[in-house]
């Protein structure tokens, strides 16, 4: 049996372990073997006994060395639709319907293509693990294709099999053409779980059942997909995703539809607890939090989305005090026009002051969202953090980068978080080097970009607007 690779990053100028202890080590070493960490201190501590078994050195010198970020919400597909002219000033409900038609052409290559670019995002800005909620399937795209597409880029991915069945005929907002069966959708839904769902420590895929929002599907599919996905036991343990209380548009509709508000609606159904969170949450009652956090469901906040669409700004502080798990996403590239996630960490900080309240959340905080917070939305004990046993999910960013300069000498990790979010400067996840010195170690970034463009404009031409 072959012994694993050991690899050990060291002389970072501050290790930000995000552990129980929350420790930041000044000239701070990380030591992996094969996809785990294990163990983690200041240089000058490396044991003896791992000294001469060391196999490959990264030095840290100038760098801030970190968990991998992790992001709770995307819409990968979205990045062939950036900045659509007619999507640009307009709320979320308008917003989907200017732009359902144009993802109504979606193509299987399109899918591919778009997971790729938005994970080479991702990964480029400090991203390791990402969940995407991906809800239309138009000409035969299946959640296949972005597996296969995940794999190729290397980043931990969670598949969220989205769908949307109530269509304008039935009193909801999308038109009927990308809306599919329920019974289809129920049997597609098992049989990803079935093919590609892996539970096991430190998995590289695993999928989520993630019926799209209120005012898209109907009340049983919901229950159904939340029976469908606890039906595989605790030892599955596959995850339910949605969009919930993102802006007043929803509430009232929910409120009209159904007689109560979107948190209710969302209780009703079984759709609470430790193995369901929701996107944005943005109008969320007092008591609505209350039963989250007593039941420990999770939310994911997209604080650009939420400022783009002007759905408003969460309740992140309460969340958080009540005892919430809150995470970040970036959410689709239509609606953020990135896939930045130390950008959304930066962002993250910056609205909940706008309530007017400097101390609403500190650069810790907004970073300890982004990692633990992140890990624990979806439902991982293996990420998230530095610490032995933990996969060897790590970036670094240098500290010596312009846009640093007279912070990073005061507090390196609130220069991280308050200056202008900078690219990553290396990655590993799962153990194996995805970035060096700034670059893609397996991605031609200039061949990805030309490609995508390609499919952009061909998508628009498909949808008759080129």
């Amino acid at each position: 049996m072959t012994t694993p690779p050991v690899t050990l990053i060291r002389h970072a100028d501050l290790l930000v372990t995000m552990d129980d202890r929350r420790r930041e080590i000044r000239d701070g070493a990380v030591l992996v073997q094969g996809h785990r960490i294990e163990w983690v201190g200041a240089t000058a501590e490396l044991p003896d006994t791992w000294r001469e078994r060391v196999t490959h050195r990264i030095d840290a010198q100038g760098k801030i060395v970190l968990p991998g970020l992790v992001n709770t919400h995307h819409h990968f597909y979205q990045t062939l639709t950036r900045a659509i002219p007619s999507a640009q000033d307009v709320g979320l409900f308008q917003w989907l319907k200017t732009l359902y038609p144009i993802w109504a052409e979606l193509t299987p290559e399109d899918v591919r293509i778009s997971t790729r670019l938005a994970l080479t995002e991702l990964l480029l800005s400090g991203c390791t693990t990402t969940s995407d909620h991906h809800y239309l399937w138009p000409n035969g795209c299946r959640l296949d294709d972005q597996f296969e597409a995940a794999e190729a880029v290397g980043v931990r991915f969670h598949g969220a099999r989205g769908s949307m069945s109530l269509g304008e005929s039935q009193g909801g907002l999308p038109p009927d053409r990308v809306c599919e069966e329920e019974e289809a959708i129920l049997r597609d839904s098992r049989r990803v779980v079935e093919t590609y769902h892996d539970p096991a420590p430190y998995a590289m895929r695993r999928v989520v059942l993630a019926p799209c929002s209120p005012f898209s599907v109907t009340p049983e599919l919901m229950r159904q997909s939340a029976v469908l996905a606890r039906s595989f036991g605790p030892e599955m343990d596959v995850h339910l995703h949605t969009h919930l209380a993102e802006t007043r548009d929803e509430e009232r509709f929910c409120l009209e539809r159904f007689g109560t508000r979107p948190g209710e609606y969302a209780a009703m159904l079984g759709w609470i607890g430790d193995d369901v969170w929701h996107a944005h949450c943005v109008h969320l009652a007092p008591g609505e939090i209350l039963r989250f956090a007593r039941t420990r469901t999770g939310v994911a906040h997209c604080p650009t989305s939420n400022m783009r669409l002007a759905s408003g700004i969460a309740p992140v502080r309460a969340m958080r005090d009540a005892g919430v798990p809150v995470g970040l996403g970036v959410d689709g590239s239509a609606s953020n026009d990135s896939s930045h996630m130390l950008a959304e960490v930066r962002q993250c900080l910056l609205l909940q002051r706008v309530l007017g309240h400097p101390q609403a959340m500190t650069a810790r905080e907004a970073l300890e969202m982004a990692t633990r917070g992140g890990a624990a939305v979806l439902g991982r004990d293996d990420i998230g953090a530095l610490a032995p046993g933990m996969a060897a999910d790590i970036v670094a960013f240098d500290l010596e980068a312009l846009a640093y300069a007279g912070a990073a000498v005061h507090d390196p990790v609130a220069a991280l978080v308050f200056c202008h979010p900078q690219p990553v400067d290396f990655a590993l996840v799962h153990g194996r080097v995805l970035v060096e010195e700034g670059v893609p170690v397996h991605v031609d970034v200039l061949e990805l970009v030309a490609q995508h463009n390609r499919a952009a404009r061909a998508l628009l031409e498909r949808a008759g607007l080129a």
